[in-house]
Parts: structure tokens; sequence; C-alpha cells
């Protein structure tokens, strides 16, 4: 039987995107349900060591990895070390990606380009290089955090770049799940984080409001919906997108 609150003992995971928000928190709840986690940013040494560093007090086992998965070499080093450490990888949480917003009239095929080499190319060039220790070991999961903009086309957004990823993780669950691996896309809707600028996800007045739920949501919303995709309760969820918004956005 499935020790519920440690039923990912064992199990190795790398959450891209992680030293604060949406990715720290999900890389602290999956160390919470027992798995070694790596965490992983482009720069903000300092941050990501600040979470491994107390997930390692908190009685978890983690590292830091700083590593640019829009080149090889960062994707091999983060890939390389997270299997040295830790023997291993079963789960991949692609939450990294860069946000231009700029209207069609002012985009331009470099940024365009920009936002691409993260989400896609990147989340490709690390499943890929993921996925054979997944099979080595007996089956796995790959979860995208994607944004609601993706689904509502909000101005100045660019929704084409997590439409390509979902397009690309539907495809992996459908080709990998005979190696008993599952993929979802995970939705954040109106949630309070901690942007650059200090403001929220979706900084819109009294949004709370218009949400059903009547709340914003949260980066631990997140983290606990992806614990469950990722773990055994939910292993046979594959190829499907969850919606995290409170009720704002109800697609068919």
């Amino acid at each position: 039987m499935t020790d519920r609150n440690r039923e990912l003992k064992g199990k190795v995971a790398i959450i891209t995107g992680s030293a604060r928000n949406i990715g720290r928190a999900t890389a602290e709840e999956l160390a919470r349900a027992g798995a070694s986690v790596t965490i992983n940013a482009v720069k903000a040494q300092n941050l990501c060591d600040k979470v491994a560093d107390g997930i390692n007090k908190s009685g978890g086992s983690a590292i830091s990895v700083l590593a640019d998965i829009t080149k090889q070499d960062g994707v091999d080093r983060l890939a390389n070390e997270t299997i040295a450490a830790f023997g291993g990888i079963d789960i991949l949480i692609l939450n990294a990606a860069i946000r231009i917003d700029v209207g069609f009239p002012e985009r331009t095929f470099k940024n365009w380009r920009q936002t691409f080499a993260v989400a896609v190319d990147g989340g490709l060039r690390l499943s890929m290089a993921c996925v054979p220790s997944m099979i080595e070991r007996g089956g796995g999961s790959v979860v995208g955090i994607h944004g609601m903009q993706s689904y509502t086309a909000a101005a100045a957004k660019s929704p084409a770049v997590k439409d390509a990823q979902a397009g690309m993780l539907r495809g992996m669950a459908r080709d990998l799940g005979e190696n008993n691996i599952n993929c979802n896309i995970a939705v954040v809707g109106p949630f309070d984080t901690d942007r650059a600028g200090g403001s929220g996800e979706l900084a819109v007045p009294k949004i709370s409001d218009t949400i059903p739920i009547g709340r914003r949501g949260t980066p631990q919303d997140m983290a606990d919906a992806v614990r469950f995709l990722v773990g055994p309760f939910g292993h046979y969820i594959s190829g499907q997108t969850l919606h995290l918004n409170g009720g704002i956005h109800m697609p068919h």
C-alpha cells in the first residue's frame, strides 16, 4: 500500500525555474512527498541554493544546478548532475519560461524565437535528456506549467509558445504511455506570485470578485496539483490539461 504522506519516496525530480514562486513551491512540495529534487535556474545562484538548503535542513534531499536549457551543454549538465547525485530521473517539471509582453505590431522574430527557445526547444531538449532514465527506471512523469493567457488569448502575449509545448507534451503522452510515463499540462490562472516587478501573475484590480472560488490562487495550489499528477494517485491521467483558476475560465 502506498504511503500517502511519502508517496514519492525514492523518486527524483527536476523542476526548471524553481528559484521562486510556483517552481519553488512545487520543489518543496515534491520534497515533502519524499522525492529528491534538483532546483534549477539560469542565474539566481543564491536563490537556488537557499531553496535547496531549506529542503535539506527540513530532512529532504536537494541540489541546485544553474543551467540554461536553451543550450545543449546546459541541458546535459542539468540531467547529468541530477543522475550523479541521485541515481536517475523520474519526474520532470517544465516550469521555466520567459515573458516578452509586446503586441503583434511591436513583436520581432528575435523575441518570438527567444520565448520558443525556452519553453519549446528547451523543454524538448530536456525531455529528451531525461526520458531515457525514466524508461530505465520503469516509468515517470512530465508536467508543463502554462499560463491561462495561452487559452484566453490575452493582449500582448504569445499563446502559441505554450500551445506548441502542449502539443509536444500530448505527443509525448501518446508515445511514452507504453513506457509507463504520463505527460500533462497544468495551467496557472489568476495567481499571486512575486514577479520581478513585484506584481501578481495577473494584476487585475478586484479580479478576486469575479473568481467563483472567491480568491486568487497561490503557488501552493499549483504545487499540490503537480504532486497529484506525478504521484501514483494521478498516474492514469495523461495527455490532459488541468486548469487551476478558481472557476474563472471553464474550457469545454
